[in-house]
């Protein structure tokens, strides 16, 4: 992808927008409000103010004719988020990467109704790291121990690591405990997900998703899995949990979708990214990283909500 002609502003990029195919609008501004109508006061506020560019930098005018597959870029208005109130911990931070111990709720990047409110945008503010860049991706429902990037110039070498799958990541789950189920296995399966729709699904056909189960610890009603995959699909581990019958404990997209309100965090999906460990691409050393959180078994009474206890780290950033 092209680089974008505007720098970040507040910890955030422009926003790329592509022309359409053909001159179905003489201007780029007509595009543009027919396309987001209720914005448009502020498009041509933003026009006006020369803040709206092509692709060489070079700012719009009001009857700037409209360029085929053509992009152009511009700055968000600073959107109404809701607060993710849960610190973000540090684990490490050298001058190449920095690795978080992420809570749950907690978006990587900015995507969806989470902009300024993801880890890399508060991290960015925060610590003042312009071009810090997520070297993988954890879900937003997902805890734990995700790295970024510090420089651009290292940026390429350790994302190479995560597609290349050099990289050995172990997560905890809380699930039901099922006595008659034989562990540890390996669990193979085709797995799709369509852009736009909200879950991903196993199909027939050539496996392309791969997890290894142990069960780590249990209380004859919940057990404590470590899950070991090699392959990084997305929703990967709870679809795989899902189709042993045995959902992870907070999961409301497996087996069956239920709405849940932005601003709850009752009831956090029990998985977490506890561990990662791969050969240092410029140094050659095994390096390893830890999270601090504890995924914790119920105990007493019946309870479906669990807890995340994690042990006290320095903290700058937070979604507050």
């Amino acid at each position: 992808m092209a680089r974008a002609p505007l720098p970040l502003r507040d910890g955030l990029g422009p926003t790329r927008i592509r022309m359409p195919d053909t001159e179905t609008f003489p201007t780029v501004v007509d595009y543009l409000v027919d396309r987001f109508p209720h914005d448009e006061r502020r498009l041509r506020e933003k026009v006006a103010a020369r803040e709206v560019v092509d692709a060489a930098g070079v700012p719009l005018e009001p009857n700037s004719p409209l360029v085929p597959r053509s992009d152009i870029y511009l700055y968000r208005d600073p959107p109404l988020e809701p607060v993710v109130p849960f610190p973000i911990d540090i684990l490490h931070h050298d001058r190449d990467l920095l690795v978080i111990d992420k809570p749950h709720f907690l978006a990587t990047m900015p995507r969806g109704a989470y902009i300024a409110r993801s880890a890399l945008v508060l991290l960015r503010r925060e610590l003042g790291l312009p071009d810090l860049s997520p070297a993988h991706r954890l879900d937003r429902l997902t805890a734990g121990v995700l790295i970024f990037t510090v420089r651009p110039e290292v940026r390429r070498a350790y994302q190479e690591l995560f597609a290349q799958r050099a990289v050995t990541k172990v997560y905890h789950a809380v699930a039901r405990f099922d006595p008659e189920l034989e562990l540890p296995l390996t669990l193979r399966s085709r797995m799709i997900k369509v852009r736009g729709v909200l879950r991903a699904e196993e199909i027939p056909g050539e496996p392309n998703a791969e997890t290894h189960v142990e069960l780590t610890d249990h209380n004859l009603r919940h057990g404590l899995y470590t899950l070991r995959p090699t392959t990084g699909r997305t929703h990967q581990l709870r679809l795989h949990m899902n189709s042993l019958g045995m959902p992870i404990l907070g999961d409301n997209f497996y087996p069956d979708f239920y709405d849940v309100a932005g601003d709850d965090y009752t009831n956090p999906l029990q998985l977490l990214a506890r561990s990662i460990e791969f050969r240092d691409p410029f140094t050659e050393k095994i390096r390893t990283f830890v999270s601090t959180r504890i995924l914790e078994l119920p105990s007493g009474a019946w309870r479906e909500h669990l807890l995340v206890r994690h042990s006290p780290r320095r903290s700058p950033p937070s979604g507050r």
